[in-house]
């Protein structure tokens, strides 16, 4: 199985790094000014601005 890659509220950071809000349409429309947070390994992840969006590590969605 692979690593987790979506974090809620609650959940603790499995690598150090830094870690931007993702939603449901954020493909499409995209996310005005994200919350980006850095976090250590075993830190909490805090609350999301709305409960449709979720955490993921900021170089998975960075352009290549």
């Amino acid at each position: 199985m692979g690593e987790q890659s979506e974090f809620h509220a609650g959940d603790t950071a499995p690598n150090d790094g830094v870690y931007i809000e993702s939603g449901v349409r954020d493909r499409v429309m995209g996310i005005e000014d994200p919350q980006q947070i850095k976090l250590k390994r075993g830190d909490t992840f805090p609350e999301n601005t709305n409960d449709d969006r979720v955490w993921v590590n900021k170089r998975r969605v960075q352009p290549k």
